[in-house]
């Protein structure tokens, strides 16, 4: 990363300060705290000061589950270009008010063979819920920051003095707080998945194999990491963390058939119908094209459709990193960073490419992949990636602080 900042840097005293900086927990932590407070006040700005817009309740949604929505929570009322009738921060939402009643009577409205599955962040949420519906509401953005920065403390506790400096790009990662700002289950899934890698190499087998299931369960991509750990395991003829591993599934399993009892055309293979090889990036440089050609002078629209161009940029940068480096070193985050890549360039047009949060999330796990990545090995030219990191980063706060204007909304 050095490597490629010390084109723009001066001197080694400079380099030097800066990482200096970015390895001091103290400093970034306060960063941090700056950073996601002004982020959440740019929204509840928007709408009345109110903590529940970044549930992004929907009308048709709030119909329907009544009894459940608390009151004066801000409810979006859907228009085009925008979220629709809400947003996923809802489901996880309504899917924990039914666990925290201690039931299984699933939500009305919502579609159960794709969200049903991502049990895992509604079940942490749900003991909030006993002390009521705001209560559920203040749990998922404790949730969300909580294990987000336990997450970060676990990656400075893997990295050499050296390498420590990473764990701050980790903890400003743009993706991480566009999950925040919805408030849905990536940041989650991945600080689990880094606490349950923390626990596999601490020996804490236990723990590894309960954060592990409860990462998958919150939600698939934490595979990106365990399989391969998995694979690395068994190559070794490692039995014993072999056997660890495989018990990450226990979990998953077990509520895999549960929803099979409950709904007899569920399988965990309904999770690729969402998936169109190529068709999403082709989608996108369609409408970039028609944009282009038909001269549309609305600036705010330009600029929504030119936001997903940087993660365009950002995943050649990832696919260009899959074959540099020492071979001989960090093999089992190079596959699961090439599997992650993988699906990105599979993800279809209209669930993932046709709007920027869609898409975005599909990044979010590469950040600690290539972290630990980095930490095996120093040959690998990750400037590229960072820098595009801190240019996704920027812009997001241009677009929540002036870009982004208040949606159609009620109090409810």
């Amino acid at each position: 990363m050095f490597r490629f900042l010390s084109k723009f840097l001066p001197n080694d005293k400079l380099k030097a300060e800066w990482i200096s900086v970015l390895g001091n927990p103290k400093l970034v932590t306060v960063f941090f705290i700056v950073l996601y407070s002004f982020s959440s006040f740019c929204v509840w700005k928007k709408y009345s000061w109110s903590p529940s817009s970044q549930v992004n309740f929907g009308k048709e949604f709030a119909d329907q589950n009544k009894e459940q929505t608390p009151p004066g929570a801000i409810v979006f009322l859907g228009e085009e270009g925008n979220l629709g009738a809400g947003y996923d921060g809802q489901i996880f939402y309504y899917y924990s008010r039914m666990l925290s009643g201690f039931s299984l009577d699933w939500p009305n409205g919502f579609e159960t063979s794709f969200r049903a599955p991502r049990i895992g962040y509604p079940l942490l949420v749900s003991p909030f819920g006993w002390f009521g519906m705001n209560a559920t509401i203040i749990g998922m953005y404790i949730l969300n920051l909580g294990i987000f920065y336990l997450s970060y403390l676990a990656i400075r506790d893997l990295l050499p003095d050296s390498k420590k400096y990473l764990s701050a790009f980790y903890l400003v990662s743009p993706f991480a707080l566009g999950s925040y700002i919805l408030l849905v289950s990536d940041t989650v899934m991945m600080g689990l998945s880094v606490l349950a890698y923390w626990s596999f190499i601490r020996k804490r087998f236990i723990t590894f194999s309960l954060l592990a299931g409860l990462a998958i369960l919150t939600k698939e991509q934490a595979i990106f990491l365990f399989f391969p750990l998995g694979l690395s395991a068994l190559f070794q003829k490692d039995l014993k963390r072999s056997i660890w591993v495989v018990s990450s599934l226990i979990l998953p399993a077990a509520w895999s058939i549960y929803l099979r009892t409950q709904f007899p055309d569920w399988t965990p293979g309904s999770l690729g119908h969402f998936f169109d090889p190529f068709g999403g990036l082709l989608g996108y440089f369609g409408e970039l094209q028609q944009a282009l050609v038909s001269g549309d002078r609305n600036l705010i629209l330009l600029i929504k459709k030119f936001s997903r161009f940087p993660l365009v940029l950002l995943l050649l940068s990832g696919t260009y990193l899959l074959f540099r480096g020492d071979w001989r070193k960090g093999l089992v985050f190079r596959l699961g960073f090439g599997i992650l890549l993988l699906t990105t360039y599979a993800g279809g047009y209209i669930l993932y490419w046709a709007t920027y949060e869609n898409v975005s999330r599909m990044f979010t796990f590469s950040l600690p992949l290539l972290i630990f990545w980095e930490k095996e090995d120093d040959t690998l030219p990750s400037g590229t990636y960072w820098a595009l990191i801190g240019i996704i980063l920027v812009s997001f706060l241009i677009k929540l602080a002036f870009v982004s204007k208040p949606l159609r909304h009620l109090v409810w």
